[in-house]
């Protein structure tokens, strides 16, 4: 028997709905359209080139790549980060990154600097959920490691830990008890220093809003959607692995890997199929996420079902 931990979400809270079902979300994508037709809402334009590793699948509907999220500093339904979002967060800038731990240049990333000194690049990733729904969008922004090597990590850098923005005036989910405030994701060195890996500032050519983790975030496309931790205000050069949020919250259900393993099901549903949004059928899941070929050497002679 699966033991929750008290303050976890009911799993009706996490598990996707048929679309159908959800009338949070139309009336989300309601009010999406709305704004549409007003011209708000729309972040600034990101011009980018068309970066490596692409997939040739068509990228999802902007409207439900905005209004359809998992960001519970913003609530728990998938409609409350685009509901929420403009009432509390607002338009997230000026920003900065704090850069610290095993480095020799540890220093301040601001938003600006990132975008300015860098080529961004468009990159059109799948980005799959545990609860077996996925999306294709069409990512902006700049390869993690051109970042990271600008602060010199040394050799005891074997982990990169990420942190969110922990304020609960302007992000009200993490006035309750979901998770340990404030969230924390971490990658292996080489992971995080994978020419896959993006630090991403926007997305369909556009500047990220509030709901999908503006004004930073992670993607890292061949892991569940839940490690690309958004709204970043700090990233550690550490000697150890970070024990991260859902580790903490449901250490049955999220290890600290989490790459996608379509042969080990979570346990409380299967991982074998997904359900693309804006799709009716199933389609069957594919290791890695389909990137297999550049990053399964990653892992050689781990167990991935135990390693999860």
């Amino acid at each position: 028997m699966l033991i929750r931990s008290a303050g976890l979400p009911r799993e009706s809270e996490v598990t996707d709905k048929a679309l159908w079902l959800d009338r949070r979300r139309f009336l989300a994508l309601g009010a999406a359209g709305a704004l549409a037709l007003s011209g708000a809402g729309a972040g600034a334009a990101l011009p980018a080139v068309k970066g490596p590793f692409s997939t040739d699948e068509p990228p999802t509907p902007r409207k439900d790549v905005t209004t359809y999220n998992n960001f519970y500093e913003l609530g728990v339904d998938k409609a409350d980060p685009a509901q929420l979002a403009p009432s509390y967060f607002g338009k997230p800038k000026p920003w900065s990154v704090a850069i610290e731990g095993e480095c020799a240049r540890p220093g301040t990333l601001g938003y600006e600097d990132l975008i300015n000194p860098h080529k961004l690049e468009e990159r059109i990733y799948r980005l799959r959920c545990v609860e077996a729904w996925s999306m294709v969008i069409p990512w902006v922004g700049v390869p993690l490691a051109e970042v990271l090597k600008r602060f010199e990590p040394n050799s005891r850098a074997k982990y990169v830990e990420f942190t969110t923005l922990h304020d609960p005036e302007r992000l009200p989910g993490q006035r309750g008890r979901v998770i340990d405030w404030p969230y924390v994701e971490g990658l292996r060195m080489d992971e995080a220093m994978h020419p896959l890996t993006l630090l991403a500032v926007g997305l369909y050519g556009e500047e990220l809003l509030p709901q999908n983790g503006a004004p930073i975030r992670l993607v890292v496309p061949w892991k569940y959607g839940f490690k690309s931790i958004k709204s970043i205000v700090r990233i550690r050069f550490s000697e150890t692995p970070s024990r991260t949020a859902w580790m903490k919250a449901a250490p049955r259900e999220y290890g600290f890997y989490a790459n996608v393993n379509p042969a080990v099901d979570h346990p409380r549903w299967s991982q074998a199929s997904e359900r693309r949004i804006g799709e009716f059928l199933r389609r069957k899941t594919q290791p890695f996420n389909g990137y297999a070929e550049q990053v399964a050497s990653l892992y050689a002679g781990m167990d991935l079902a135990v390693n999860y």
